[in-house]
């Protein structure tokens, strides 16, 4: 049962389709990769407590804003929400920083 669980969430959660790959090192590439992010999704189910699906929601509220002006760009993220703050300590990742990049103009 486990297994099949498996193959759903491959199938409806991380929405991975078939692929028709005719080399063997491919083919071994895009199972490596299906692998690992299947666990990586259950990686983060089991630390938060959380299905996959609550997290991404959660996680899919940052954003990442850019603003030019004469004297340079800014590159801010939007402030990180407590729930966010617990899923990032969870998972034991920092959040990003709120400013992620300041470029004067020369």
């Amino acid at each position: 049962i486990e297994v099949e669980d498996a193959f759903r969430t491959l199938k409806s959660t991380l929405e991975l389709r078939p692929m028709y790959h005719r080399l063997e090192d491919r083919i071994r590439a895009h199972i490596l990769l299906s692998w690992l992010a299947l666990l990586l999704v259950r990686i983060v189910e089991v630390d938060t407590g959380e299905s996959w699906r609550k997290v991404r929601d959660e996680l899919q509220r940052l954003a990442l804003g850019h603003f030019s002006s004469k004297n340079g760009d800014l590159y801010q993220c939007t402030e990180i929400t407590a729930k966010q703050r617990q899923i990032f300590a969870a998972v034991g990742v920092e959040p990003p920083p709120r400013f992620l990049e300041i470029q004067p103009n020369s």
